[in-house]
């Protein structure tokens, strides 16, 4: 059976993704602007759009066509990290969309906003689309404090999303995300001995004390355990920071480590094995647990199926980063990351690729237009 092909008007979103691109939504004003742009590119189609603020503020928006518990609700998030100011120019080069956002993930979110309008005229299931101005939060400000939630988180805490599955999309070269790392950052607090700069060997060197047990971490146990979509654990030194002036040996130092734990991992007996190396003061920033959903699952498997005829080669894999798909498990819903082909996201040369993104709106679209598989499905409270 030939895959499902929709109308003219959803198989090329790159003029909405330019006009995304061309607001600079690395600050709260941009992200104001583009969600007025959003809000009103939607009520001029005829949908509607719901605002919510739930995170410092910020507008998120909420659209649904359809009745009853939404088969989908597919999820973008409006942010960009800052860039120059010509990285807000989008520009089309070859057979690339470049500019800030484009992978991340403006594309994927033009993308969706047209399978949203494809739907509200076509046959298929109730879908809603949620647009937060803010993805995954660590300590911007460097205070070690423990992260916030974000909009995502909150929005489905609240109890305002609910649906069978949730797709983000986040940049995944049409590749679906079935798994997800954990995440474990943490502040450690060596101390050392201060001592004068020209007789360090009457001292102890925090900074190096520091080095010295960060080599040790990395040949713990925990560093060397495999699951079924991931080799291993990360551990990546983040940030180290010590000492003060230079004529004495530094007694204090702190350091920051990222670490992305597999499924089937325990953050607590990860700690257990740092605490069995040092007595140094150990505080979590943040702890996501893994997120993980079965190909087999009838939506994910029916996605899977969507996006091969489109993208041949386009299958289940694991995704190393942090995942805001934790926010729908936590509540029971099934959840994927999945989003077209590009890169550099984050870098001075963020493109998406035009056939990709055209083949990910048709995908969408395709997927959105298939009638909704009968799935036990209960949000948690």
């Amino acid at each position: 059976m030939s895959a499902w092909v929709p109308s003219r008007s959803v198989t090329d979103p790159t003029e909405l993704a330019e006009r995304l691109i061309a607001i600079d939504t690395s600050c709260p004003e941009g992200v104001e602007v583009g969600t007025q742009l959003i809000r009103d590119w939607f009520q001029e189609r005829g949908i509607a759009v719901a605002e919510h603020r739930v995170a410092g503020g910020l507008p998120s928006l909420i659209a649904q066509v359809g009745d009853g518990v939404p088969k989908v609700a597919l999820v973008g998030h409006l942010d960009v990290v800052p860039g120059a100011p010509g990285q807000f120019e989008p520009v089309r080069d070859g057979g690339r969309l470049v500019g800030r956002g484009a992978y991340d993930m403006k594309g994927a979110l033009a993308a969706m906003m047209h399978a949203l309008v494809e739907r509200s005229q076509g046959i298929g299931a109730s879908t809603m689309l949620v647009v937060t101005p803010d993805e995954e939060r660590v300590d911007h400000d460097r205070s070690g404090a423990p992260a916030t939630a974000n909009s995502t988180h909150l929005l489905a805490d609240a109890g305002l999303i609910d649906a069978g599955l949730a797709i983000l999309g986040e940049p995944t070269d049409f590749q679906i995300g079935i798994e997800a790392k954990g995440v474990l950052m943490l502040r450690v607090l060596v101390n050392g001995l201060g001592a004068h700069g020209s007789t360090p060997w009457e001292g102890q060197n925090a900074i190096l004390a520091a080095g010295e047990l960060f080599r040790l971490i990395e040949g713990l146990p925990f560093t060397k355990v495999s699951s079924t979509a991931f080799a291993r654990p990360s551990l990546n030194l983040a940030r180290i920071q010590g000492g003060d002036v230079l004529n004495r040996v530094p007694e204090q130092c702190w350091m920051d480590l990222d670490i992305r734990y597999v499924p089937g991992q325990d953050p607590d007996d990860i700690l257990a094995e740092i605490r069995s190396l040092t007595d140094a003061e150990l505080n979590v920033i943040l702890q996501q647990e893994p997120v993980g959903v079965s190909p087999d699952h009838p939506l994910v498997a029916s996605l899977i199926r969507a996006a091969e005829d489109h993208e041949p080669g386009a299958t289940a894999v694991g995704r190393h980063g942090a995942s805001d798909a934790v926010a729908f498990t936590r509540r029971g819903i099934p959840a994927v990351e999945f989003g077209p082909t590009g890169g550099g996201h984050h870098g001075p040369h963020e493109h998406v690729e035009l056939e990709s993104l055209r083949a990910y709106t048709r995908t969408l679209s395709a997927f959105l237009a298939q009638p909704a598989p009968v799935v036990e499905h209960e949000a948690t409270p």
